[in-house]
């Protein structure tokens, strides 16, 4: 038997290069003599691998150069199993989710519209949350549909380029929301704990570039992320357990050493989610003991009740996030990555509008104002 240096794939023998099989007869005293009486006899080889024995023809063994023209995955398709371990619960979860997503779509429009046809909202305070409604909206746009045919079937087929593009969209606006909200925990503590020189510290320019950073952040993450994930082979299983195409469920059907990648991602993950996450909550210290220093309490308690909001709705965000994407192949469950992926995915865009927005008592009279103004014009 005759070892050749190079490693089998999808029943194929793949030599590192044509020069190293010469050398990789090991095995029998007469090995130099093995290379030429394989070049003229016999029509396929054997090699042993990791003691399992493989018969490979010869017209099978590829250069490199032909393995690398060939597409590295043989997967195609992939299969999303979402909840299938739950039947039962399918319909009711169609209808919770669905009930979910129409909210979050509606919500998150009526801050965009009111922000935009309101020119008392055009400050750096609400132009933040109108970015964040748009983020929120189209996080939810690429996740939920999908799901929601998962839901309506026992398994469904996305074809490997549409996941890949669903990764992307994930990871641009999952990151784009981590910046984002860094920096609207920024406008706030230099709004209440700078209040005279704040037009000074948050004027026009710091917040477009503060936009910008956070939007083109968002772009670099998920074509790093995502050119790297799709450079791995896909040559085994294909049913991906979980709700859409992220990173960590995709990862785990990769035919390959994926040590450098989780490196990455963990050394991403601290400076894409905790280091905004931890800015925030020094923010926000400063902003309570801001809080506790105001002579009214009753603006004390109602500031508190807003900020305790806000923490709320950030640290479901990044906690389950951080949680998620700090070890992509964690020993977390199937079910509990799902559960986590809905935190961030469906619970934050349907909360926002509610904790950012509709409590503020400038946005219920932008609303209440463009409100009469639709009422007066369906009555003349």
């Amino acid at each position: 038997m005759v070892n050749i240096l190079g490693y089998v794939f999808a029943d194929k023998l793949y030599p590192l290069s044509d020069h190293i099989l010469e050398d990789a007869f090991l095995f029998t005293s007469s090995a130099k003599n093995t290379w030429g009486e394989l070049q003229t006899q016999t029509p396929s080889y054997w090699t042993v691998t990791s003691s399992f024995v493989y018969n490979v023809h010869k017209n099978d063994i590829l250069s490199t150069t032909g393995m690398k023209r060939q597409n590295q995955s043989s997967v195609v398709e992939f299969i999303l199993l979402g909840f299938s371990n739950f039947p039962e619960l399918q319909e009711q979860l169609f209808g919770v989710f669905l009930a979910v997503y129409l909210v979050t779509l509606i919500g998150n429009a009526i801050i965009i519209v009111i922000i935009a046809l309101e020119q008392t909202l055009h400050v750096p305070m609400y132009l933040f949350l109108q970015n964040l409604s748009v983020v929120d909206v189209s996080f939810s746009a690429v996740i939920m549909p999908e799901m929601l045919v998962v839901l309506t079937r026992e398994k469904t087929s996305i074809s490997f380029v549409s996941c890949f593009a669903q990764m992307y969209f994930i990871l641009f606006f999952g990151g784009t929301e981590c910046f984002l909200l860094g920096a609207m925990a920024y406008d706030r503590f230099a709004a209440i704990c700078h209040p005279l020189s704040y037009p000074m510290i948050m004027n026009k320019r710091v917040f477009m570039k503060l936009v910008m950073f956070s939007w083109v952040s968002g772009i670099m993450v998920a074509t790093v992320q995502t050119t790297w994930v799709f450079s791995f082979p896909f040559c085994g299983p294909n049913e991906i357990n979980h709700i859409s195409c992220e990173t960590p469920a995709v990862l785990e059907l990769a035919c390959a050493d994926t040590f450098l990648f989780e490196i990455y991602a963990f050394t991403g993950t601290i400076l894409i989610i905790m280091v905004p996450f931890v800015l925030i909550l020094l923010s926000y210290i400063w902003i309570l003991f801001a809080i506790l220093r105001m002579p009214s309490a009753t603006g004390r308690q109602k500031a508190f009740s807003t900020c305790a909001s806000h923490l709320t709705s950030v640290t479901l965000f990044y906690g389950t996030a951080s949680m998620t994407y700090l070890q992509p192949k964690s020993g977390y469950s199937p079910e509990t990555k799902k559960l986590m992926s809905l935190s961030y995915s469906l619970l934050t865009p349907l909360l926002n509008p509610l904790i950012y927005s509709f409590r503020n008592s400038e946005m219920k009279r932008a609303l209440m104002k463009l409100w009469r103004r639709r009422v007066d014009l369906h009555t003349f």
